[in-house]
This record gives structure tokens, sequence and C-alpha cells, in this order.
């Protein structure tokens, strides 16, 4: 071999074992160095992106797992066993509450009777008898006003400024919904304005005998506004009276036209919608200086059965306490609502 030739071949064999010593190979190879890391990385970004993804599922999981925990564990399983305390009386959650059968006056249940509380949205139950009681147009137009905004506790509400509902309507939404926006309209469309309808709430009050009870707005919003269980039995009574109050308190739900899109508002109370329970007044409440709270009249044995539970802490304790009286009723307590008179057909 020619001693040019044989130079050539060494160059040649030199820059195949040393790359870095060969610019094009070794762009070529910082290139395919580069889009393996880019891979390599793009792959980690996915799957630490996809953990990230496994752990919000199974933190979501977890949750609603310990609601359903939760649930079960205040309304009880189907077929548990009623505890019972001492005295043979079903162990409630609420801190008071007062059950009374309403045909004879005959108290079945209570604890703290005689206890002023926050009574929240039962409060609700007074503004429909004042409403009533004043005689006004249902059909009348009412329309939502910066004046119904919640700048007490915040609360939101699906009926935006500008709706216009008759007073029908507020009244129904503010009996089945809870919403505080129609009931704080209800109140400032009022002869006198919203002033005159807080006094005739007390005003009311005072007819009916309820001492321990006081009013301040006609949401439940303020926690001024206070009652006793034994005063929240007379009123549970005295709305009964009313018809409206009766089917706009028990109603699952309805569907309701605000500003052109049909809304559907359900009833706070998921026992209205149970086959097993004939309610006929219905009313929960919840501030969080009053806790949870259910009002209702409902018929046991065909007797008219009046519950008022209140302070109740878990989401689910109110719902469960009605179930729980209701068992001890039918299985251990029947007899004291056999002695009332049978209700009268029609």
């Amino acid at each position: 071999m020619k001693p040019r030739s044989l130079l050539a071949a060494i160059a040649t064999g030199f820059l195949l074992m040393h790359p870095v010593a060969n610019p094009a190979f070794a762009a070529t190879t910082k290139a395919a160095v580069a889009k393996a890391s880019q891979s390599k990385a793009t792959a980690g970004k996915t799957t630490r992106k996809a953990s990230v993804k496994v752990k919000r599922k199974a933190k979501v999981a977890s949750k609603r797992s310990a609601r359903a925990a939760t649930k079960a564990a205040a309304i009880g399983m189907a077929g548990a066993p009623l505890a019972l305390d001492a005295n043979g009386l079903p162990e409630l959650g609420s801190s008071a509450f007062y059950i009374v059968n309403q045909a004879t006056g005959d108290v079945l249940l209570e604890r703290n009777s005689a206890a002023v509380l926050p009574i929240a949205s039962i409060t609700k139950l007074m503004t429909a008898m004042v409403v009533l009681d004043a005689e006004q147009s249902l059909t009348e137009e009412l329309v939502i006003s910066a004046d119904d905004i919640d700048t007490l506790k915040g609360t939101g509400s699906r009926l935006s400024l500008g709706t216009r509902l008759s007073r029908e309507e507020m009244l129904q939404l503010a009996l089945m919904s809870s919403e505080n926006r129609a009931a704080s309209a209800l109140a400032r469309h009022y002869p006198g304005g919203e002033q005159a309808f807080i006094e005739a709430m007390n005003v009311k009050a005072r007819l009916l005998g309820l001492w321990n009870t006081r009013f301040f707005d006609s949401t439940g919003l303020n926690p001024g506004n206070v009652s006793s269980p034994r005063d929240l039995a007379k009123m549970v009574s005295a709305s009964a009276s009313y018809p409206l109050i009766r089917a706009f308190s028990t109603t699952a739900e309805r569907h309701v036209d605000v500003r052109g899109r049909m809304l559907r508002f359900g009833n706070t109370n998921s026992l209205v919608k149970s086959p097993e329970w004939e309610i006929s007044v219905s009313k929960t409440g919840y501030i969080s200086e009053a806790g949870r709270c259910l009002v209702m009249q409902a018929w046991l044995q065909q007797q008219p059965v009046v519950m008022v539970l209140m302070d109740s802490n878990g989401r689910y304790t109110r719902t469960a306490d009605a179930k729980r009286v209701r068992q001890w009723l039918e299985q251990s307590a029947a007899q004291r609502l056999a002695v009332a008179p049978k209700r009268a057909e029609g």
C-alpha cells in the first residue's frame, strides 16, 4: 500500500473510533441523544401526570367512600336493631327534640324541649303563614332585587337579580327548597315593607302562644330568630291548617322558569319522596349557630305526630333521628298512638 493510501486509511479509522473528532458524526449522535433524552422526559412527564390523575381519582373515591360511610352510620343499615337508652327510649343525635301526638297532646319523646335555640330556615313556616294571612294576590309578580342578596351569611341562590316569579312560586320555593331570596322578596312585597312583615311575624307568634319565639328576618339566616322545640311544635300544628303550606312544603320538586331557563328545585327533606312516609308539613333548616334542624307533621298509625328535631351535628342526623322515632313508635310505643281517635276520612 502506498504511504498516502495508508495514511488515509489510518485517519478514517481514527475518526470512526473517536466521533468527537468527526463533526458530522458528532452532530448526528448529539441529535440522537437529545431526542432520546426528550422522549425520556416526555415519558416521565406523562407518567407523573398519570400518577397525579390516579391519586386524584383515589382521593375522590376515598371522599365518596367516607361520605357513604358517614351516611350509612347516621341513617343505619336496614334491619339494624334500634339503639335504646336505659329507659327504653331511642337514642337520638339531635341535642333538643320534642315529639308529640297532635291529636291527644301526649308527649312521646322530649329532650331540652324548653331550650331557646336559633331555628334557621324553620322560620319560613311563619313567613308562609304571614304571607297567606295577608291574602295578597298569589299571581302578582315579584322581582328579586339587590335587597334580597344574603350579606349576612353569604349564601348563594339560583334566583338571579331581576328574576320575576309569582308570589305563589316564591312561596313554594321558600318552603320546598328553602330559597332565601324568595323568602326575602315575600317580606319586601308585604304592605308596609320588610319591617312591617317582621312585626307581623312576631305578632303572629304571640297569637299562637309562642312565648319563646322571636323573629328578626323572614329567611332564618339571622341567628336572632329563636324558638324552643315546644314552641315549634305549636307552629307546625298551626301551619298544618294552611292547605298551601301542606302542599308546598311536601312537594318533591318543581321546575321553574328563571329568566328563560327551566330550573329544577328539589325539596330539602328527602323523606317527602319516600313512599314509606305520609308527611303533611315539612321544613328543614341550617345555619352554623342552629345546627341542622327538621320539623314535620307526619301520620303514623293513622295519627298526626309532630316531630321537632333541633341542633343536629351530622348532615344526615336529623333524617336518621326521624326514622329512629318512627321505628321506636312502631315497635314499642304503638299503644301511645292507638288511644287517639282514628283519623277522619275525606
